[in-house]
């Protein structure tokens, strides 16, 4: 009796979540602006919505269905190179030409959390968009011995990590970002595996964990690593304390352990590169939600020491976001305007930098960006690998589609790109998280 009680009720939940998910999904008006004009160095930002209920329009995460791929850009093909992974979110390229794959999730919660309505609709929302697995906690190591773009062999490289996202080889050390802090581990050209004890350098800010995602670049002379860290919060509901050291991108120097907020006011910054020409860092992130759907642009950015981006008071400059209590116009006057929008709610994570010479020389210098999908506009935006040329240094036009076809007609997702990284042989990497598989854009021959 107690047993089928359990399945009874395990139904019933079923269907509420169901129900609530369809109801939700209902909720909000549609986008009114012309396509693009959120988009590019002088986006058009309309007045804030402010909704009881927020747009929420969930892309179903279902998989890759047999034969059925991505859409590359004219003149390129695109082709697994390794599939049936555990959620793989970051790729990095070996000087040898091993592929490291991060297949990691979220931590399971380590503090105070989102409560009420809100954290559990969130839960909801995060769960059928494919992001409530539990984390594998692992990095895999791809080879392609023979060079066609497909893996032969797959090896468990690194397990036990908590969370893990960045990575960033420094002569013969490997630094792995987890949630919680920089660990790092001797590293000898060729190796499968990894089983020496990682050595942690560094602790992060995770209480809360909000957005868990770490990120890792170093530096060209290899003397520090930058690391991106995450808000605790959409705009500081969870209390300006929690914040603190959050939101931005950290230095640590590689000799001393010293570290410091290198820049501040970033949302969710994610992926980071050097731009070519210039040798200035750039970063792209995910900007606030709940303004409706054409608020706020997630960007593209360069960062500068000492910079405030803006988060919470304001977005995009000064643009007051007046949710954020106490005021602080002080701050509101420090804000920096990005250097380009990539439209709102597209979840820029990836970002790889070419000079011209990666992708068979079929782009110029510019930047590839994974978007990974948004979940609360309509109609859905992002869900594809753009790629933005720059000239001189500096973005200069639109962005155009790389890969697309993530989405499914019926509005599903086969599959959402993550990290971006550029193979041996100048070829594009895709992390898909929901398809489970790291795919390869090449010129076709």
């Amino acid at each position: 009796m107690h047993r089928r009680f359990l399945q009874l009720s395990q139904i019933c939940h079923a269907a509420v979540l169901v129900t609530l998910l369809a109801f939700l999904s209902g909720c909000g008006e549609a986008s009114r602006m012309p396509e693009g004009t959120g988009v590019g160095v002088a986006p058009q930002l309309p007045p804030p919505v402010k909704n009881a209920i927020p747009t929420v329009n969930v892309a179903t995460a279902t998989g890759w269905p047999a034969g059925l791929t991505p859409s590359a850009a004219l003149g390129f093909t695109v082709t697994a190179v390794a599939r049936d992974l555990d959620h793989p979110r970051w790729l990095y390229t070996l000087p040898n030409g091993d592929i490291l794959v991060v297949e990691s999730n979220k931590p399971p919660n380590d503090g105070v959390v989102s409560s009420g309505m809100r954290g559990w609709v969130m839960g909801l929302v995060m769960g059928r968009a494919g992001a409530g697995t539990p984390s594998a906690n692992r990095i895999s190591l791809l080879r392609d011995a023979d060079g066609d773009g497909v893996a032969e062999t797959r090896s468990t490289f690194l397990q036990g990590l908590n969370s893990p996202f960045g990575m960033a080889l420094i002569g013969s050390d490997l630094y792995v970002a987890n949630a919680d802090a920089i660990v790092k581990f001797p590293y000898q050209p060729g190796q499968n595996s990894i089983f020496a004890p990682g050595v942690k350098v560094l602790d992060l800010p995770s209480r809360i964990n909000h957005h868990w995602t770490k990120n890792l670049i170093a530096s060209r002379d290899g003397s520090k690593l930058y690391v991106s860290v995450g808000s605790n919060s959409n705009v500081g509901e969870n209390g300006l304390e929690a914040e603190e050291n959050r939101a931005a991108l950290w230095e640590f120097d590689v000799r001393t352990g010293a570290s410091r907020v290198f820049a501040s006011g970033l949302r969710n910054p994610n992926g980071m590169g050097w731009e070519p020409r210039t040798g200035r860092l750039w970063t792209v992130v995910n900007e606030r939600d709940e303004l409706g759907n054409d608020l706020v642009p997630d960007y593209l950015t360069s960062v500068q020491d000492g910079a405030f981006y803006g988060w919470p008071w304001s977005y995009y400059g000064n643009h007051v976001d007046e949710r954020v209590q106490p005021p602080r116009p002080d701050m509101v006057a420090r804000a920096v305007v990005p250097d380009y929008a990539l439209g709102s709610h597209v979840a820029a994570l990836g970002l790889a930098f070419s000079d011209g010479s990666q992708m068979g020389g079929q782009y110029p210098a510019g930047a590839f960006i994974g978007e990974h999908g948004s979940w609360n506009r309509k109609p859905a935006s992002g869900y594809k690998v753009v790629f933005v040329p720059f000239r001189d240094g500096k973005p200069a036009g639109l962005p155009t589609d790389v890969l697309t076809g993530f989405l499914s007609m019926e509005g599903n997702a086969h599959g959402r790109p993550v990290g971006v990284a550029f193979d041996a042989k100048g070829a594009l990497l895709v992390a898909d998280d929901v398809g489970n598989v790291v795919w390869r854009l090449a010129p076709r021959r």
